[in-house]
């Protein structure tokens, strides 16, 4: 059965990196209602087994699809690399999306990609999903990664552009230096905070910026443009989480640029 134009759609993260996913949706689709699950009690996934992450992912999408969602955003490169291909069969018709395939094509699209570089978590450089991911499509690309673990933290501090983090992504930047890098992916939701100050750390290589939240969203409006199913009045934003609702409100409205007035705990 053909979902309704004014449905919303689904966008999920294991806490509050997701929402730079929910953001860039919010820009490029002003009017569609958005519902936003935080699973904020059992956050981080990237230290828990795939199992424990594909049992936790199926569990959202269960509360979504209750929700009557027409799309869901996988906004968690842990569950992408995990459990995309379990969420599509749990989702049947509803579209699924996640952002490592959406970071993939957009970087293999650039017109110069023949290196293609990814920071991320330790979890997401680990499961090497970006590696599998662009060479699937083109072996001879090469992919270089760095994983950034103290990234998360400084963004969650709302550390983005101090000397701290500045001289934090210059120390995990240098791996590219001089390696004739045509893209770089940042492969966690938290990095797009980032997206200024990378390119100059970067000294001018001339390497472009693959910001999976902006490639899913333009994917989110393409696809639904496809299926006919664009909403024209809507622009509700709904936010979900598992624990720690004030905690997240304070981490969301920075991340958001915006106020967020209701914040519902769920019970999965």
């Amino acid at each position: 059965m053909k979902k309704s134009s004014t449905a919303p759609i689904g966008i999920f993260d294991s806490g509050i990196g997701g929402l730079t996913v929910a953001k860039a949706v919010m820009k490029a689709l002003p009017n569609e209602d958005i519902i936003y699950f935080g699973d904020t009690a059992r956050v981080p996934y990237g230290i828990k087994s795939e199992e424990t992450v594909r049992s936790y992912a199926l569990q959202i999408t269960e509360f979504l699809l209750s929700k009557g969602v027409k799309m869901i955003l996988i906004a968690c490169n842990t569950v992408s690399a995990s459990a995309k291909d379990e969420i599509i069969k749990a989702a049947g018709d509803i579209p699924v999306l996640d952002v490592i395939t959406a970071g993939t094509l957009a970087a293999i699209s650039e017109p110069r990609h023949h290196h293609v570089g990814v920071i991320g978590t330790l979890a997401t450089v680990n499961s090497k999903a970006y590696v599998k991911a662009i060479t699937d499509i083109d072996k001879s690309i090469v992919v270089t990664q760095q994983a950034c673990p103290l990234l998360v933290p400084l963004a969650e501090e709302g550390w983005i552009d101090n000397e701290i983090a500045r001289q934090t992504l210059k120390h995990y930047l240098e791996v590219f230096k001089g390696k004739g890098l045509d893209s770089l992916i940042l492969g966690c939701t938290h990095y797009p905070l980032f997206k200024e100050v990378i390119p100059e750390l970067l000294n001018g290589d001339g390497a472009s910026i693959i910001d999976s939240a902006d490639s899913i969203a333009k994917t989110a409006f393409d696809r639904l443009a496809d299926m006919e199913l664009l909403n024209g009045s809507g622009g509700e934003f709904q936010c979900f989480v598992s624990d720690r609702p004030q905690r997240f409100q304070e981490l969301a409205e920075r991340f958001l640029g915006r106020s967020v007035s209701e914040i519902t705990i769920v019970s999965l």
